[in-house]
């Protein structure tokens, strides 16, 4: 996995939302000023995240962009398909002879590799990929704006956790 920047700001543009918008939306201006990150880049990103269903778009005068979820409902993983990042590890290892290696059948086609070690190396990295997945997949904006010094979020409650689950009134 190449995590690149546009993964990167993707998160932490993602991260500022949820840190700033006290429920309201926020403005791209605002992120760029405190991330650092180009406007115009953040509007590419945000027209993907909002494909992606992470954010929704607020028109009109106090518009901007809000979680179109709950923090704790959004994966890092959701962030990172949303932009289009590879978060498969073993994705390109094809075996395919390295550049600069003329590996060609009596026939001429390309000698694919299939060592043992190509194997074990392939299986190992096909391995972390699953692990890096769960890892992303499990950790949300929610998880990570907690760790923020001074954050103003609120743990998850039962409650909040499953929108869908309701509690019984108590007698």
């Amino acid at each position: 996995m190449r995590l690149t920047s546009k993964g990167r700001y993707a998160v932490r543009a993602m991260l500022d939302l949820t840190l700033h918008s006290s429920g309201n939306p926020v403005r791209l201006q605002e992120i760029s000023k405190r991330q650092s990150i180009s406007l115009h880049y953040l509007e590419q990103l945000f027209r993907k995240l909002r494909t992606g269903s992470v954010v929704k778009s607020v028109r009109g005068p106090g518009g901007g962009y809000a979680l179109s979820r709950s923090m704790d409902e959004i994966s890092i993983k959701d962030v990172l398909n949303s932009v289009g990042e590879n978060i498969n590890p073993a994705r390109d290892i094809l075996g395919i002879p390295s550049s600069g290696v003329d590996a060609k059948t009596a026939e001429g086609a390309d000698i694919v590799v299939d060592t043992n070690e190509f194997n074990l190396t392939k299986s190992y990295f096909e391995n972390l990929g699953v692990i890096m997945v769960e890892y992303l997949a499990t950790t949300t904006l929610g998880d990570l704006a907690r760790k923020a010094p001074n954050a103003k979020v609120t743990p998850p409650t039962a409650a909040n956790a499953n929108p869908t689950q309701t509690q019984a009134p108590h007698p």
